[in-house]
């Protein structure tokens, strides 16, 4: 069930307002549409593989791997997303059936079902594909502890079917439980780059200094090519000192890796996925989705060598 979009307003209209804080923020937004339709994109040369990842709970997890999957999907990308926790969520935000008796990541993990028997297209685009989780995953932590290489069983699986691939994905998102088991580490060692979404909320940064030292413990043991490259800053509302305090925070800790982009808490980003859809396409012309289109626009343009390009197209 769709819902209709707001109307996007236009400069003119913003400007009727006679220079108030809407007719300044109508005003922006319209400025940064106008951007991203016009952008031309990078897309990287080889496939980059992100975990996207935070022990902590209720941070955007996995709305961020959705929508960013879906604006990227938008731009051009062909984009594939990993549902690796059990409860599923990514995979109903994107369309995908993934009741208990469809074939699912646990497969490829428990019974070295091969990736591309389990690879659905998301309702979402038609560049944009998921590997669904079923309630099974809930099991499989202690199914892997007994299993051979029980740490690279998710990287041996998308290596495999990436190789295949006549015109391999540009991205594959791996959406992680809010916890530090096989699930999770089968995923760091899977990927190459690490996203970790943070709230712009009280106790923002707990928990991340554990997080950041498993990171090093996997990149030293496991996984030599896996880096931080992103962190996304979510739930920012600028009415407030205290979101303000710790988005300052995290761009001291980490000036490198922090996206210029915040994502500012909205409703529309919040009832989405209860329609089985991403912000992007629930409601493209809310401040969401602009915001996930334009943290999207950021990720694709950082971290590229030698990109070929693409326009930009829905």
């Amino acid at each position: 069930m769709n819902r209709p979009a707001l109307p996007t307003v236009s400069r003119e209209t913003a400007l009727e307002y006679g220079g108030t804080p809407l007719a300044d923020q109508l005003a922006d937004e319209t400025r940064r549409r106008l951007a991203l339709d016009e952008a031309v994109l990078p897309l990287p040369q080889e496939t980059r593989i992100f975990t996207i990842s935070n022990q902590k709970g209720g941070v955007g997890k996995t709305t961020s791997a959705v929508n960013l999957a879906a604006a990227l999907a938008r731009s051009g990308a062909h984009v594939l997303v990993v549902d690796l926790d059990p409860q599923g969520n990514a995979s109903t935000a994107l369309g995908v059936d993934h009741r208990s008796d469809q074939q699912s990541v646990y497969d490829v993990l428990v019974a070295d079902l091969p990736l591309d028997r389990v690879v659905r297209p998301s309702t979402e685009h038609e560049r944009l594909d998921c590997v669904p989780a079923t309630i099974h995953l809930a099991g499989a932590e202690i199914e892997l502890v007994s299993l051979v290489a029980r740490e690279q069983r998710l990287r041996r699986a998308l290596d495999t079917h990436l190789a295949g691939m006549e015109h391999p994905y540009d991205y594959v998102f791996i959406d992680c439980p809010p916890s530090l088991g096989l699930l999770t580490i089968n995923a760091f060692v899977a990927a190459r780059e690490v996203l970790i979404p943070i709230q712009c909320e009280y106790y923002a940064l707990e928990g991340l200094s554990q997080l950041l030292s498993n990171i090093e413990l996997i990149e030293k043991h496991l996984n030599p090519e896996l880096r931080l490259t992103t962190i996304l800053l979510t739930m920012y509302d600028s009415r407030t000192n205290l979101a303000q305090q710790v988005a300052q925070e995290v761009r001291d800790h980490f000036p490198t890796q922090t996206l210029d982009t915040i994502i500012p808490r909205s409703v529309r980003v919040s009832e989405a996925p209860s329609y089985g859809q991403s912000v992007i396409s629930y409601d493209f012309g809310s401040t969401g989705s602009l915001s996930y289109r334009e943290a999207a626009a950021e990720i694709a343009r950082r971290y590229v060598s030698h990109p070929k390009e693409h326009s930009n197209g829905n």
